[in-house]
């Protein structure tokens, strides 16, 4: 007899009924791993990009003050005269697009800034001008707090919401502000030929001024853009989104959102907590990359092309407002109370970030 260990042979494999549950176990084993850690691994994104500091507000709108009530009347009275009395403003209507221009201008004076007109040429389309005033900071000068909105309209819409509501916010703004210097230095900016043909291209005229901004040197530290900022509905199924953001936001659209890309997510959260913790009234905030639909859909994009942060503020436009590049966005169709909440909530957003 050989001293040699005897090889014990490998378990044949079970076969039948005792083999088809054993394989099965396994395969329960790998989906409880598996399906879960890819759950986790689309979630966490998403989490990271939705996830905001403090708590929206829930309910009832709250009663103006006389500040707020006082504010309903001129944000109505700007919306009126940009897009009732001025109409289409756009380079199909020169005319218009002047007097709008002028109105804005008037506006920034009358406030006591003076104005700076920063012109450039649009080939095909002439002269445009995007209008700048500041107000120098006490303490940090160099460093920039933007606010700015465009005061053009799309063809074929007289705008209201889009964007004579922003402009007439800036303006709000800029008259909030006037002879009240911050730490930093505080700029607003409306802005020429957003709308399409111009919009993501050389002509687009917040991408004129951030370009020359950037090759000046300015330090722009924080970019709101207002968009669309007029539009609220309180029921069910009035608002919507593109996918998948429907499936973790609300369906009424009584709410304004703060919207930021990913390089500007530090931004977009403190926007949002100062936001919430000064003002009562419903927010929602994300910062997504700019291929989901409408992340990028105005100024704040041309910063984020040459690297500054920026915000864009908004009631989220096409997703809510079924008069949008219209010729149903008119100054009627505005709620100019949550309208003025807005604003005044903005105003404190924008004192926090001044005054760092």
């Amino acid at each position: 007899m050989s001293d040699e260990p005897t090889s014990v042979p490998p378990p044949a494999p079970a076969r039948g009924l005792a083999g088809f549950w054993s394989r099965r176990s396994r395969n329960t084993k790998r989906r409880l791993v598996f399906y879960p850690s890819l759950a986790f691994l689309l979630i966490l994104p998403l989490f990271f990009m939705m996830c905001m500091p403090g708590e929206s507000y829930q309910g009832e709108a709250p009663v103006l003050d006389e500040k707020e009530r006082a504010l309903v009347g001129s944000l109505r009275e700007d919306v009126t005269a940009l897009a009732k009395t001025i109409g289409e403003r756009n380079h199909p209507h020169p005319d218009a697009l002047v007097r709008a221009r002028e109105y804005v201008s008037g506006a920034f004076t009358q406030a006591g800034y003076q104005v700076h007109a920063l012109d450039y040429v649009v080939l095909g389309s002439g002269l445009a001008t995007n209008l700048e005033v500041e107000l120098k900071g006490t303490r940090l000068p160099n460093e920039i707090v933007l606010v700015g909105a465009h005061y053009d309209s799309v063809e074929g819409s007289m705008g209201a919401d889009d964007n004579a509501s922003g402009v007439a916010g800036l303006l709000a703004l800029a008259r909030a502000f006037a002879g009240k210097p911050r730490a930093r230095t505080l700029r607003f900016v409306a802005f020429a030929d957003e709308e399409p043909p111009y919009f993501w291209n050389d002509a687009m005229g917040s991408l004129v001024y951030a370009r020359a901004c950037k090759k000046n040197g300015d330090d722009i530290v924080a970019m709101l853009s207002l968009e669309t900022i007029g539009y609220y509905r309180v029921g069910p199924k009035t608002q919507h989104y593109p996918f998948p953001m429907g499936l973790f936001y609300p369906d009424h659209g009584d709410f304004i959102a703060f919207v930021g890309n990913l390089g500007s997510r530090g931004l977009t959260r403190d926007v949002v907590r100062i936001f919430r913790e000064a003002t009562r009234f419903p927010s929602e905030g994300v910062a997504a990359p700019n291929l989901i639909p409408g992340i990028g859909w105005s100024d704040q994009w041309s910063f984020w092309e040459v690297g500054y942060p920026g915000v864009m503020v908004t009631d989220t436009a096409p997703f809510r407002n079924p008069n949008y590049h219209t010729q149903g966005d008119t100054p009627e169709t505005l709620d100019y109370d949550r309208f003025a909440l807005v604003v005044s909530g903005v105003q404190k957003v924008v004192e926090r970030l001044a005054d760092r």
